[in-house]
């Protein structure tokens, strides 16, 4: 099972680099949206509605966000089962990016440590986590109704609705400072055009490990609550 997992990753991780790894535009599908302001590299987005696929994993940023990829990995390069027949499933294609999100933090308050929910952006979110919830959009010819299911209960599916969404694109190394910084801008983007974040902010990366910094694409994401 290990073997066939490595393989799979390692098909999954050469997939993923030969469409995104050099910097160029190929035709690897991302999530839709229309532009609804830009400012720069700052941009106030509305997402049609999405089918992910997602998995909670715990660890630092890096090791959460390879731990997470490989499980996906494996659902969408044929650990799945067909949704009607309930035969074997197939492979799903690869889309971009791959996104990752606090799903806890550590808080330090008297001995232990304790854990609790993240449920709003700040600039340190995604520092402080220790429980991350890494997605992965599926293809739009998918629906709910004719996507595999993943064999992993680790995996889930599910759609996110159409949603408004403030992000920041930046390229380079996402490291802890970088990101911090990325989001700290984008918060006070927000804060400037009366944006309230309805969630925590979120790291899209739209490229594997071994591409050079200057060619990468970074993005970080905060969703808003809707206008009234």
């Amino acid at each position: 099972m290990m073997k066939r997992l490595h393989r799979l990753c390692g098909a999954a991780l050469l997939a993923l680099g030969g469409l995104l790894g050099h910097g160029a535009a190929l035709a690897i599908e991302e999530p839709v949206f229309d532009v609804i302001e830009k400012s720069g590299q700052l941009e106030l987005r509305q997402y049609k509605p999405t089918l992910i696929a997602e998995t909670l994993v715990d660890g630092d940023l890096d090791a959460a966000s390879n731990r997470g990829f490989r499980l996906i990995a494996d659902f969408i390069f044929g650990n799945n089962t067909a949704p009607r027949t309930g035969d074997a499933g197939g492979r799903i294609a690869m889309t971009a990016p791959v996104t990752a999100q606090p799903a806890s933090e550590k808080i330090a308050m008297t001995a232990p440590v304790l854990v609790e929910p993240q449920d709003r952006a700040d600039p340190d979110a995604l520092a402080r986590a220790v429980r991350w919830r890494i997605q992965f959009a599926m293809p739009a010819q998918y629906t709910m109704a004719t996507l595999p299911r993943p064999n992993n209960p680790a995996v889930v599916v599910r759609e996110l609705p159409g949603r408004r969404v403030a992000a920041v694109v930046f390229s380079g190394l996402a490291g802890e400072d970088r990101v911090r910084e990325a989001t700290r801008d984008l918060l006070a983007w927000m804060d400037s055009r009366g944006l309230k974040a309805a969630g925590a902010a979120q790291l899209a990366r739209y490229n594997p490990p071994w591409t050079l910094p200057f060619w990468r694409r970074n993005e970080v994401l905060v969703e808003v609550e809707a206008p009234r």
